[in-house]
């Protein structure tokens, strides 16, 4: 099995729910490339790059197919190595890429993402501070989760730093901006699941799914999660894990 993680955040995105993957699974946890921790991104951005240098990744850790789980950026690039005949499923949580052509919601996530990067650099060399209240726990994640008292301090701590520490996140954010995220989905050969949050707070659901519920993945299995956030894995891990072990079962 491997794991996406979203855009800003590492491998450890993973961390509540990998012990009950790991009981089943063989599992590559990856940081993306562009983020602190993964290895550099490509000088020049296509609409492959990123693609293309996780199945490099996958290639040098010597898996041909897998379970692939991916949530938000994760989970369209999972999408995308489907695509190419990698993935015996996929397991999407909240794919970014589903918004409808003309929808303004993406310009406004480019500024609030900006805004982040900002904040996060500032509040970096104070993060163990912050995440050892209450208050400054819930602060650091209420962008992504609903629930936020199991989740460890230190973990949230880590994850406050890598956002200020991905350094190609600006690159990345204007890229995306421009790109029309593509997705060939008629050659995606392989079960699909995608998981939203009705609470997602960054691609609000449905709204930022309505092009692959109504074209690129109407037969995929859709589940929604009651009052859950942007990343279920943190969110709700013991009720995430069940739907990944679910499906791949």
């Amino acid at each position: 099995m491997v794991c996406l993680h979203g855009f800003t955040d590492t491998w450890r995105s993973w961390e509540l729910v990998l012990p009950a993957l790991e009981r089943r699974h063989d599992v590559l946890a990856l940081t993306l490339p562009g983020h602190a921790g993964g290895p550099p991104l490509a000088p020049e951005l296509t609409d492959d790059t990123l693609v293309d240098q996780v199945e490099q990744l996958i290639d040098a850790a010597g898996i041909h197919d897998a379970h692939i789980v991916g949530n938000s950026l994760g989970g369209f690039v999972a999408l995308r190595l489907a695509a190419r005949g990698r993935a015996r499923s996929v397991v999407a949580l909240a794919p970014a890429g589903g918004w409808a052509d003309g929808d303004p919601w993406p310009s406004e996530l480019l500024r609030l993402q900006l805004r982040v990067l900002e904040q996060a650099r500032a509040a970096a060399p104070h993060a163990d501070a912050i995440a050892a209240s209450p208050q400054g726990r819930r602060r650091a994640t209420e962008l992504i989760t609903t629930n936020f008292e199991h989740i460890p301090a230190d973990l949230i701590a880590h994850q406050a730093v890598g956002v200020a520490r991905a350094p190609d996140a600006p690159r990345m954010l204007e890229y995306a901006h421009r790109t029309r995220w593509s997705l060939d989905a008629g050659r995606i050969a392989c079960p699909v699941r995608v998981v939203w949050g009705t609470a997602d707070k960054l691609l609000p659901w449905p709204q930022s799914a309505v092009r692959y519920r109504a074209q690129l993945l109407p037969h995929a299995d859709w589940i929604e999660l009651d009052e859950i956030g942007h990343c279920p894995q943190l969110d709700a891990p013991l009720e995430t894990a069940q739907l990944i072990l679910g499906f791949t079962g």
